[in-house]
């Protein structure tokens, strides 16, 4: 399979507070870099203190209206942010009127400052990963079946419940995550799989958990895909990529440094087996950056 690139988009618009701004920021981006690009990706998350943040899975719509030639989906959504049910409808829709360019990105959730302010509950660990299960399976039943579909799970249920028109095909279920009951959860319900902000030897690590359980369950891992999510810095020197970021974002924890850098960096996950980068570009509207990513970066991958 091709290496293939997606840009996940900044939460806030750079310019202003309204969506126009947010919008016209994209369209001049993926005017450069749009000959290198599959898919468009968007984060879930509410807030950020006081900084203006947009609903994911309203821009993912607009997305998927405004852009006809992009894969979109979340990267990925909590899933205690919405009744699981309601977002398998949400997501056969979204399948619907795409075209079949959906990708539905699932994950446990994890921001405990951003249940408690819009008032979910957080309950351990643990417990978010039984819910991520009983989502997945709801999910997949009601994209896959008939119905009426019934469920009781620990924490979710449905009864007789319909989804139709069903999506065809179902959505790629993306699983983002690392942990080891995670991962069992990739294994068993997953098409894609999303690993954030790691380096490359952390990467191999967890992958060797997922193919184990892979192994447990006889399925063949090759049939999952394997993506990396994470910042994108690069710039002359690695210095100068570095300081896109005010040294937030580093080697250790991105793809960062010069084209060269870069480049080796993602080649080293693509040994790994990784064939999908969702990219989050920082320095994302500087001539530089642009202009060493469509001549040297994207070029060196096809």
């Amino acid at each position: 399979m091709p290496v293939e690139f997606g840009i996940v988009l900044p939460r806030v618009p750079e310019k202003d507070h309204n969506i126009s701004g947010y919008m016209a920021d994209l369209d001049i981006l993926l005017l450069h870099l749009a000959p290198h690009i599959r898919g468009l990706w968007v984060t879930d998350h509410f807030m950020r203190n006081e900084a203006p943040v947009h609903e994911c899975w309203t821009i993912v719509t607009t997305l998927a209206a405004r852009y006809h030639e992009y894969q979109v989906g979340p990267i990925v959504l909590g899933q205690s942010y919405r009744n699981p049910a309601l977002t398998a409808k949400m997501g056969a829709t979204l399948q619907h009127l795409s075209g079949g360019r959906f990708v539905m990105g699932i994950g446990a959730g994890w921001k405990e400052d951003e249940y408690r302010a819009y008032g979910y509950e957080f309950p351990r660990t643990g417990i978010r990963i039984e819910q991520l299960e009983d989502t997945l399976e709801i999910m997949t039943r009601l994209w896959n079946e008939d119905g009426p579909v019934s469920y009781h799970g620990k924490h979710y249920h449905v009864e007789n419940a319909y989804c139709v028109p069903r999506p065809d095909p179902a959505p790629p279920i993306m699983v983002g995550g690392g942990g080891e009951k995670t991962m069992m959860l990739a294994a068993r319900f997953a098409d894609w799989w999303s690993l954030p902000d790691s380096p490359v030897e952390v990467y191999a690590d967890r992958l060797a958990v997922l193919r184990k359980h892979c192994h447990t369950i006889e399925r063949d891992d090759d049939d999952l895909r394997k993506t990396w999510f994470g910042r994108l810095a690069v710039a002359k020197t690695e210095a100068e990529a570095e300081a896109l970021s005010d040294g937030k974002w580093t080697r250790h924890n991105s793809l960062c440094g010069d084209p060269a850098a870069v480049i080796a960096q993602i080649r080293a996950f693509i040994e790994l087996g990784v064939d999908y980068f969702m990219i989050q570009v920082q320095g994302q509207h500087a001539p530089d950056t642009i202009a060493l990513l469509t001549n040297e970066v994207f070029p060196a991958f096809g």
